[in-house]
């Protein structure tokens, strides 16, 4: 008999801290570890990392870490800060552009989107219990559903 998997999520709040990215990768793999997707540490770390240093870098305030999978062998990282800009690399229908080539910053979009399956962001406007600002999000699949290669 076949056994689903039901969809999960967790959520880290993170305060404005240069080791907050850490933090969010060692609870990462121990979450991904707990659901049996190992596999899929490296890529999601990556994604965390850079989603979570940009947030860091251009955002005033806390941060947080939702990793969510809805089905086996799929995960999505999200990171939410409280500026709604969106940062170029994340608008939709803009080419991400090349990476400079000399400079130590501006590499961590392009990282993303080369290594996602999927990515996008959300724009979030204050409403009720919302705090407002945007969520960028990334995913990446196991070898067994499909991923890239």
């Amino acid at each position: 008999m076949a056994t689903v998997s039901p969809p999960w999520s967790y959520t880290l709040q993170l305060p404005h801290d240069p080791r907050a990215p850490g933090v969010a990768r060692a609870t990462l793999r121990a979450v991904l570890a707990a659901h049996g997707l190992t596999e899929l540490a490296p890529t999601a770390e990556l994604l965390a990392s850079e989603l979570l240093t940009n947030a860091h870098l251009h955002a005033p305030g806390p941060s947080a870490l939702r990793v969510l999978s809805a089905e086996p062998d799929r995960l999505r990282v999200a990171v939410w800060d409280s500026d709604p800009t969106v940062p170029a690399g994340f608008r939709e229908g803009v080419p991400a552009g090349p990476a400079p080539e000399d400079g130590e910053h501006g590499r961590g979009l392009h990282l993303v989107r080369a290594c996602a399956d999927a990515w996008g962001v959300a724009v979030l406007r204050e409403l009720g219990a919302s705090r407002g600002g945007k969520l960028l999000w990334a995913e990446c699949r196991g070898a067994g559903r499909g991923a890239r290669g």
